[in-house]
């Protein structure tokens, strides 16, 4: 069965086909990267209108390279949680193609495809499993008995750990997408030059990041000589080569090892079979290298590529659904900017 995936959640357009949720045979991703990068951050009203600009010819691509539409069996979308801007433009285009062609169609969580990007290709994670998901918008421990039966056993209070790497990076001075700056120049600092604070949550399975990147704030003005007045947009300028990539790699250190600290607990109690890693952050280098060394049991890790934001995921995800449910009615259908896994459960 091929499955078309369309997903624009964010500041990626993207359309892939993928065989019986595991071989891809296209993918296709338009990135808006350079564009906001202008703006140290997504600008929800940009990206939706470059999500216009390109959907179509980018589902075109995927399909013509697929072979054709007599090649696809049904259509999956994210529809949630997300821009809602960005998340209309794709839907609607998914929908009324799911209309003209006549094709099944199957709205999915965004978050929840992140997981099934660990379904493409060869290895498959073995349930039950619990899965770390991290991203930009979201941090957060699932435990997956099956497919659609997970529970959310813990996320963020606040800041994203994607989120804190953009801001961090902000302050110090490094590119945005924060992570892949942050990461590259770790390489080169010091994980042991600043000590920073790990958050103590209520339900020992939840995140903060919120104060961790106040700390980060505090440091740095603490070390370049000025007050908390000080504006944070100043400070870059103010740090040497070194003592940045310092910063850098002990921020970093702290954030991994507070996402590998939960899901270790997690793992200690819930006995799961193996562990997946998602989202974009699950490309961290560092991340990958705690996890290995502190997990027992298989880790299941995407591809870089598949880390980010794609539509493989999606039609992955649209595969399995469409074993286990009935398709929905295109014509009836509303996107959801924000809503927890723990509404979306379809197989209990």
């Amino acid at each position: 069965m091929n499955v078309l995936g369309v997903e624009s959640s964010c500041d990626e357009t993207a359309a892939a086909v993928v065989a019986n949720g595991r071989q891809i045979i296209s993918n296709v991703v338009n990135s808006q990267i350079n564009i906001h990068k202008l703006y140290n951050g997504v600008v929800p009203e940009v990206a939706a209108r470059s999500h216009l600009e390109v959907v179509i010819p980018v589902i075109d691509e995927a399909v013509q390279a697929a072979g054709g539409w007599d090649q696809i069996d049904a259509i999956a979308n994210t529809t949630m949680p997300g821009l809602i801007g960005s998340l209309l433009i794709g839907s609607l285009s998914a929908r009324m193609l799911a209309i003209v062609k006549n094709k099944p169609y199957y709205p999915v969580h965004h978050v929840e495809a992140h997981v099934y990007a660990n379904f493409l290709g060869d290895k498959a994670p073995s349930f039950p499993f619990l899965s770390l998901i991290i991203s930009g918008g979201h941090s957060q421990i699932v435990l997956f008995r099956d497919h659609g039966n997970y529970e959310l056993i813990g996320q963020t209070a606040d800041d994203a750990v994607g989120e804190a790497f953009d801001k961090v990076a902000k302050i110090i001075g490094l590119p945005y997408p924060g992570g892949p700056s942050i990461a590259e120049a770790a390489k080169n600092g010091d994980p042991h030059r600043f000590h920073f604070p790990k958050a103590h949550m209520h339900n020992k399975y939840d995140f903060s990041f919120s104060g961790l990147k106040t700390a980060v704030l505090r440091e740095v003005q603490s070390t370049v000589g000025v007050d908390h007045t000080f504006p944070s947009t100043k400070l870059a300028d103010k740090l040497d080569e070194q003592t940045r990539n310092d910063f850098a790699a002990s921020f970093q250190q702290i954030a991994c090892e507070t996402l590998v600290d939960k899901l270790v607990m997690a793992t200690n109690e819930f006995q799961p079979r193996s562990v997946v890693v998602a989202g974009g952050v699950a490309a961290n280098q560092e991340l990958r290298r705690q996890l290995i060394e502190r997990l027992p049991i298989p880790i299941n890790f995407p591809t870089p590529a598949l880390c980010t934001d794609n539509a493989a995921m999606v039609a992955s995800l649209g595969y399995f659904k469409a074993q286990r449910t009935t398709p929905t009615d295109p014509r009836h259908l509303e996107v959801i900017p924000s809503i927890s896994m723990n509404q979306t459960i379809w197989n209990n």
